[in-house]
């Protein structure tokens, strides 16, 4: 079934919406959740709430890409579930995500941070669109669906070397390109 059909199933409130959209996306989702949680059982949970919300939100909210929109609340519950259950002791491959990216991209949670984030996220959209398009695939699958270094090296049929190779350079290139811009770190 298509995407908007899809969506028009959750418009007239027919709860098959929930199955197309399980069908049709939920390997994906569960993929990018187990990816963060480490763990089938809470990835299956935070699918159930992922389609759950979707059920509840659609209507009044029409997403333009119904995929992305889920995929961005299955990684934001997911992430939400990862700090709820390990407070103290967060997740190595998370921790391990983190500092790769903490030489390029300076997180704060101050409520003045959270005002220029969206600055910030444009700024590196604008940065990914130059990418050639390896590249960006490259970056988005390990920092956005957190996929390992050796599960992109298959799914694109490169070495792990050139992988992280190029991950490496793009970090390197990213920081470049933000204080150029004017976002010092």
């Amino acid at each position: 079934m298509e995407e908007r059909e899809i969506i028009e199933l959750y418009f007239s409130r027919n709860e098959a919406a929930i199955d197309e959209t399980s069908c049709k996306y939920g390997s994906a989702l569960k993929t990018i959740s187990v990816n963060i949680l480490n763990d089938e059982q809470e990835a299956s949970e935070c699918l159930n709430d992922v389609l759950y919300s979707a059920w509840n939100q659609i209507p009044p909210l029409q997403p333009d890409s119904l995929f992305a929109y889920l995929a961005k609340c299955i990684r934001n519950i997911s992430l939400k579930r990862v700090d709820y259950h390990k407070m103290k002791k967060r997740s190595a491959e998370l921790v391990e995500l983190s500092m790769e990216l903490e030489n390029s991209i300076l997180i704060h949670n101050s409520a003045e941070a959270r005002i220029e984030e969206k600055e910030l996220f444009e700024q590196v959209e604008k940065f990914l669109r130059d990418l050639k398009k390896e590249q960006r695939v490259m970056f988005v699958r390990r920092y956005w669906y957190g996929d390992s270094i050796t599960e992109i090296a298959y799914k694109m049929g490169l070495s792990t070397s050139k992988v992280k190779t190029t991950l490496y350079r793009i970090r390197k290139k990213l920081k470049e390109y933000l204080e150029k811009e004017g976002v010092y770190l």
